[in-house]
């Protein structure tokens, strides 16, 4: 009896779990048998400058990284965090909640409530599980999410989390989310989850208009500014300051890795019990600190962000150039007019953008190249994200750069 189970057990051919990610790798596959290089495994042997890089062999213009503000190589930011590693070490080997809370958590905690003029401020090891972590924690089972379509990955994935029902509205429709709004149950929990500017087309969210109808309906809302944060507003806190409605958020969501040139994530808010979330939210209780040396370096580039008011209007500058000169040359934008430091190119397929992305970096520019699902309405694009140090020299070469290569693939 044991022997034939046994043989049964071993005969037994086990379901590839893989196996439903065959599409992806077909498409990967039969790009890559094209001759086109591989857009999603680029390696940076040498990073000269926020905006220059050693790429697959080449000396490359960088227009496909989030480092809006050019902090990376700030002297006062590299020159903190290498104090703060001699001082404490390469790491902290504990959660927040045990022995994984050094003196620079406090202070970039500090620089946050400073450079936002908020009460409370809490950093998470990702901006990914900032929003995994709150979303999740705020809207539980019986409670209802109301999010925009187009919203990032871990604002879904920070939906599924919590287990709360998800109620989506179509994208930057104010009309919409009051219809989706007024459809809750009354008495419930209600959480409307938007973005300031949304990543991949890079246009900017009608927070004012969406704001008032939340409270109208008696929902609490959070904004993720973790593409505005350092760039748009009178102190670069993001575009609920730029439209006049900061102080009506309840929570605001950002990340590190952008403007403030480091890594982590945040939550900011004035909410008066705020503090217990540090004890319920599993994505920082459950996760290590981040490093001494990567808190210092933060905290030392947001403190400088609040007096980035000419990097700020220079990063506005190269953004209306490169629309500009882009819309004139022919090519098809996200957006009619600049609304951040992100410009969608869009393009006509997977193929044609495969071919363009690749023209691109012979050229010598590093764009991104984007595809479904992470991108809105199936659409492949390329995504420019400006820096306050690109000068007006290079943008005028990146449109060089656009136009040989975008008539030779033949988009223009």
């Amino acid at each position: 009896m044991a022997t034939a189970m046994t043989e049964t057990l071993s005969a037994a051919e086990p379901v590839d779990l893989l196996s439903k990610f065959d599409p992806i790798i077909h498409t990967r596959e039969t790009l890559l048998a094209a001759g086109v290089e591989d857009p999603f495994n680029l390696v940076m042997e040498e990073v000269l400058s926020p905006t220059r890089a050693i790429c697959n062999g080449r000396d490359t213009i960088l227009l496909g990284t989030y480092n809006y503000m050019g902090m990376t190589f700030d002297p006062d930011v590299i020159a903190a965090g290498k104090q703060a590693m001699e001082d404490f070490g390469a790491g902290t080997t504990g959660s927040r909640v045990l022995n994984g809370t050094f003196r620079d958590h406090r202070d970039v905690e500090a620089a946050l409530r400073e450079f936002y003029d908020m009460d409370n401020a809490m950093v998470f090891s990702t901006g990914y599980q900032a929003n995994l972590g709150i979303i999740s924690t705020l809207a539980g089972k019986g409670d209802y999410i109301i999010l925009d379509i187009d919203s990032h990955a871990s604002i879904w994935d920070g939906c599924a989390m919590g287990n709360a029902e998800v109620v989506p509205f179509k994208h930057n429709d104010v009309e919409a989310l009051e219809k989706r709004l007024k459809r809750i149950p009354e008495g419930a929990g209600k959480l409307v989850v938007l973005e300031g500017v949304y990543s991949m087309m890079g246009d900017v969210a009608p927070l004012k208009e969406m704001v008032r109808v939340c409270k109208e309906n008696g929902a609490m809302v959070l904004v993720d500014e973790a593409h505005s944060m350092g760039f748009i507003g009178e102190h670069g806190r993001g575009v609920a300051e730029e439209q006049g409605v900061l102080d009506d958020v309840d929570f605001i969501i950002g990340t590190f890795s952008k403007s403030v040139g480091t890594v982590g994530g945040f939550c900011v808010s004035n909410h008066p019990k705020f503090e217990v979330l540090r004890l319920v939210c599993r994505p920082y209780v459950f996760t290590a600190a981040l490093p001494p040396s990567v808190m210092a370096s933060s905290a030392t580039s947001i403190r400088k962000l609040m007096h980035g008011g000419n990097k700020r209007a220079h990063l506005w500058e190269n953004s209306r150039t490169l629309h500009g000169g882009l819309k004139a040359l022919g090519f098809k934008l996200g957006t009619e007019t600049p609304q951040s430091a992100i410009i969608a190119v869009i393009m006509p397929d997977l193929e044609k953008g495969a071919m363009m992305w690749e023209a691109l970096l012979k050229e010598g520019l590093y764009v991104n190249l984007a595809r479904p699902p992470a991108t809105p309405a199936g659409m492949t694009l390329l995504r420019c994200s400006l820096c306050a140090e690109h000068t007006a020299d290079q943008v005028q070469t990146i449109l060089g750069m656009f136009e040989r290569a975008g008539k030779a693939i033949g988009i223009i």
